[in-house]
């Protein structure tokens, strides 16, 4: 077998420890299961990731890229601003319970390591902070009276949603985050458009 370039090999090693790093946490995966699944040296791990945290850091990264990515594609740009938010968590009750989705990886991130200065958790909390920002311009979008207040209401949803899916598994509570979102959205704006049933979730 040819050797693997130095492009593909990070690559390689980024998607077999982000794959573990999802299903088991963080401490329970160790450098020697990721080079296996990887099918790289370990010193090819360590040229690219001097260390663990490195790689966590890196698939954490990647892990942001993608949440805005399904973010962005879960808001509808034609519908009403509070349409749209409402939107955004039905699209949650989707994601969460469906059978790919195990939780939010920034929630076990912060909660394996606790202290804030490392990487682990400090990337975290940026993410959480930038949810909670875009969810605030959301609720200020929608005509919310107050939207900080608004945006951390959605927050809790949104977590409480995956952490349910970690609990429960595909059939848990947060399919329901589209219809506590709505009536919260509802509270804070009037906006009874947004009172609506739940969009048929995706099988």
């Amino acid at each position: 077998m040819a050797p693997l370039d130095a492009e593909s090999a990070q690559a390689r090693i980024l998607s077999a420890a982000g794959e573990l790093f999802y299903e088991h946490g963080f401490h329970a995966v160790g450098i020697d299961l990721i080079i296996e699944r990887a099918g790289v040296a370990k010193a090819t791990l360590y040229r690219h990731f001097r260390t663990k945290d490195d790689l966590i850091a890196a698939y954490l990264g990647v892990a942001d890229t993608r949440f805005w990515a399904w973010f962005d594609r879960a808001l509808v740009p034609t519908a009403a601003p509070a349409d749209a938010l409402t939107g955004l968590f039905d699209a949650v009750g989707e994601l969460a319970s469906s059978p790919s989705c195990l939780g939010c990886t920034f929630q076990v991130s912060a909660a394996e390591f606790p202290d804030r200065s490392h990487p682990g958790h400090a990337v975290a909390l940026a993410h959480k902070d930038a949810v909670r920002t875009r969810l605030r311009d959301l609720a200020e979008a929608a005509g919310a009276d107050r939207p900080e207040d608004l945006a951390d209401g959605l927050l809790l949803i949104m977590d409480g949603a995956f952490a349910a899916t970690r609990m429960y598994g595909p059939d848990n509570p947060g399919r329901r985050a589209g219809d506590a979102a709505r009536a919260v959205i509802v509270a804070h704006t009037g906006a009874r458009s947004a009172s609506g049933p739940s969009r048929r979730r995706a099988r």
